[in-house]
């Protein structure tokens, strides 16, 4: 367990956590702290996880917390979980959905041509997961009023980031169902938002193509630097207590600054002086992505 302050953020609360695969998940920090805030949690995540991963290690740290196998892309397994988290907890305060992956970027399949039969499910996993998983709390009448409901996003929702492929249309999608659903929550003052974290090591994250680089480049580009994992899960503790009742149907940036600025002085230079150095500009493969009319302009100060 982290050696934090705990505020009481969550006494009191309860709630599920789908998603913790082991201690590079968000959704184990999350899990982790909202246990530490006095909440009584469930934990969610396939039934491989309990071989391939830790959450049984998760639960027994988290007050010997229910593990729930669900595979949140069928909807039996999305009913069964959240009936069982209503049967053993009671009526939930908040659902925390820590869910994604991507078949096309595990195989490397190039975007331009992806297995859709992946494709379907890396939508299915990591975005329509989220709907199937609000709309059976509902009608299983799971969900307390003033209920709390937070999603993890990434920036490629709005802006491309090319290995990111399949799930950047997976977040932009997740995205958009928090926007639908939101309206429809209210009545009941229901909130639902994404938390959009910087990149951080999780196992998913890992595995995408030059995720290295992309760390460093967007921890030299944020003010504060990246968020870490154990950051985004004190953030989101903010968004499943009290303190934000109306706080519902965003997307917050949860980066250090990221996504507000375009670059720094610093990285200009630094690729003003790279770009005289033909073997590094050959490297970087420009020509992959430059039109057949644009040649870089090497070496040269002037204006």
């Amino acid at each position: 367990m982290p050696d934090r302050v705990s505020y009481g953020l969550l006494k009191g609360k309860k709630g599920i956590v789908f998603g913790p695969f082991d201690e590079s998940s968000i959704g184990w920090h999350i899990a982790l702290y909202a246990h530490q805030e006095g909440a009584q949690i469930a934990i969610s995540n396939i039934a491989a996880a309990l071989r391939f991963g830790k959450p049984a290690e998760l639960a027994k740290v988290c007050g010997d917390a229910p593990f729930i196998a669900c595979d949140a892309s069928i909807q039996d397994d999305v009913d069964n979980a959240i009936k069982e988290a209503k049967e053993k907890l009671g009526s939930l305060d908040f659902i925390v959905h820590s869910i994604g992956m991507s078949p096309n970027i595990r195989k490397q399949k190039p975007y331009e041509d992806l297995n859709y039969d992946w494709y379907v499910k890396t939508l299915e996993v990591s975005g329509i997961s989220l709907h199937r998983v609000i709309s059976s709390a509902l009608k299983q009448d799971a969900l307390n009023d003033g209920a709390s409901i937070v999603a993890l996003s990434y920036i490629a929702a709005q802006r491309n980031y090319w290995t990111y492929s399949d799930m950047g249309d997976a977040k932009a999608l997740l995205e958009s169902i928090v926007r639908s659903y939101g309206p429809r929550l209210s009545k009941r003052g229901i909130r639902v938002n994404t938390v959009s974290q910087s990149p951080t090591y999780t196992k998913a994250g890992s595995g995408i193509t030059d995720f290295d680089k992309m760390y460093e480049f967007s921890d030299l580009t944020a003010p504060l630097g990246n968020a870490t994992a154990e950051e985004c899960a004190e953030y989101v503790m903010t968004l499943l207590s009290d303190l934000t009742r109306k706080v519902t149907m965003q997307n917050l940036f949860h980066d250090g600054g990221y996504s507000s600025m375009g670059t720094t002085l610093p990285i200009i230079r630094l690729v003003h002086e790279a770009l005289k150095n033909e073997e590094l500009v050959k490297k970087a493969g420009f020509d992959e992505f430059l039109p057949p009319d644009r040649n870089l302009n090497m070496g040269s100060d002037s204006q």
